[in-house]
């Protein structure tokens, strides 16, 4: 059968592919070993290391009076370097918020098991703008707000790695209010 009339190649120049000759040419068996290699550069670095001893590593910027978390050594607003290392507190505010009803995967979560709660949080010390992805916990769906403070909770030390993950989950914390004279 030739596959250039029946894929409507036959306008095509040069000479038409037999089911055969189609087959071989498209078909290679290949075992490649493919190694992988990541170097998460100097902001990233002293971030991850940061997780691992329980900390939030920031990078300021004098420019535009941000501090980058997670940190960067380029500030994208200014389009200069950011200037010194910060550590930030591990409380912020719940920017946005999803009540996820399926899994990773998509298969649907069980009525009976708990939701993923992922969040955006604004940490504290770092501005509003510069928030943080990650999950609830501790917390009913029904109870979570935008505006809600929450503090991280850390995996224990011997369990850390220097991931995003150190991080179990964030949870809502109580704040007092000021009273304005």
């Amino acid at each position: 059968m030739d596959l250039t009339k029946k894929f409507g190649w036959d306008n095509l120049p040069g000479t038409g592919l037999s089911s055969k000759d189609y087959e071989k040419a498209l078909f290679i068996e290949e075992h490649p070993h493919l190694a992988y290699n990541y170097d998460d550069g100097i902001a990233i670095h002293h971030y991850l290391q940061g997780l691992k001893a329980g900390k939030l590593i920031g990078r300021t910027c004098e420019g535009c009076g941000r501090t980058l978390i997670p940190p960067r050594m380029f500030c994208e607003l200014c389009y200069r370097a950011t200037d010194e290392w910060v550590e930030v507190k591990d409380t912020g505010v719940v920017q946005t918020f999803a009540i996820c009803n399926v899994n990773w995967d998509a298969s649907r979560i069980p009525d009976d098991q708990p939701r993923h709660l992922p969040a955006v949080i604004a940490i504290d010390g770092a501005g509003d703008k510069n928030g943080l992805m990650h999950l609830l916990g501790e917390v009913k769906p029904k109870d979570i707000h935008i505006g809600m403070h929450v503090q991280a909770v850390w995996k224990p030390e011997k369990e850390r790695t220097g991931a995003i993950t150190d991080i179990r989950y964030w949870k809502p914390i109580k704040t007092s209010k000021k009273k304005e004279a």
